[in-house]
């Protein structure tokens, strides 16, 4: 039987997604989802360029791209995590679920996550299955953006971490290097990201229609998981209230001085 390709990266995602919420509840933590979150993209990164078996430029590219993002940003998660008790985010729903939290976690956490990992993840996906002309001057903008994302975003996670690891710094507010000029350089890194790997799928048949994938990624990060629920466990933080009145939340930008 031959199965259409988006059905087959959809399902591929479910037995993935499905496989890590039994790891998750073996090991009683759920956190091990954000460890699996880029090891996803380079899953279906790889079995869609094995798909077509074709390898062409562009598709070599945005696989590279996959593999370089998922790679960094699971191994960071895995050494930020591997000492640390479940995200306090999941602890909360683990308490407030009560007898429900298994298929609970199942579904709102690693569906849904699942379902975010297909839709973010339609421009590799049509990239590697419908391959388009030679690389182009898109190609080349898109690159630039993802560069300049990459760079935000590890080198953020970089600074953080350091900062973190010194005691003297416990209880205090990061705010120095690039996170002088923006909250959240990291979120910004991965908007980058994603926008720059839909502009390389541009050229490509029915790439444009994939502009849902940065779209979603934005939103999620502006509204809903990323800078608002962050930001909320820091509102009476008395030193993160000038932070925010001092620094651009998301694009960056050179600190305002506040009296």
């Amino acid at each position: 039987m031959n199965i259409p390709f988006f059905l087959q990266i959809f399902t591929l995602i479910f037995l993935y997604m499905s496989f890590v919420f039994v790891i998750a509840l073996y090991k009683k933590n759920n956190s091990i989802v954000d460890i699996a979150w880029g090891l996803g993209f380079i899953a279906i990164a790889l079995y869609s360029l094995f798909f077509k078996k074709t390898f062409y430029a562009r598709q070599i590219l945005v696989t590279t791209l996959t593999l370089l993002w998922g790679l960094r940003l699971s191994i960071h998660i895995y050494f930020r995590n591997r000492k640390r008790p479940e995200d306090i985010r999941y602890a909360a729903w683990r308490k407030s679920w009560g007898r429900f939290f298994v298929i609970r976690s199942y579904l709102q956490i690693f569906m849904v996550q699942g379902m975010m990992m297909y839709i973010i993840a339609l421009p590799i996906s049509v990239v590697n299955f419908l391959s388009g002309p030679a690389i182009n001057r898109l190609d080349l903008l898109g690159l630039f953006l993802w560069i300049v994302g990459f760079f935000f975003e590890a080198v953020g996670d970089y600074q953080l971490q350091a900062f973190i690891k010194e005691p003297k710094n416990k209880g205090k507010i990061m705010k120095f290097g690039i996170w002088a000029y923006t909250r959240h350089p990291n979120y910004f890194g991965e908007v980058c990201i994603w926008w720059g790997i839909y502009v390389i799928a541009f050229s490509v048949a029915y790439g444009w229609l994939t502009v849902v994938s940065p779209l979603t990624i934005t939103y999620l990060l502006l509204f809903v998981s990323g800078i608002p629920m962050l930001e909320k466990q820091f509102e009476h933080n008395e030193e993160f209230i000038r932070y925010k009145k001092e620094t651009s939340a998301f694009f960056p930008w050179v600190s305002r001085v506040v009296k």
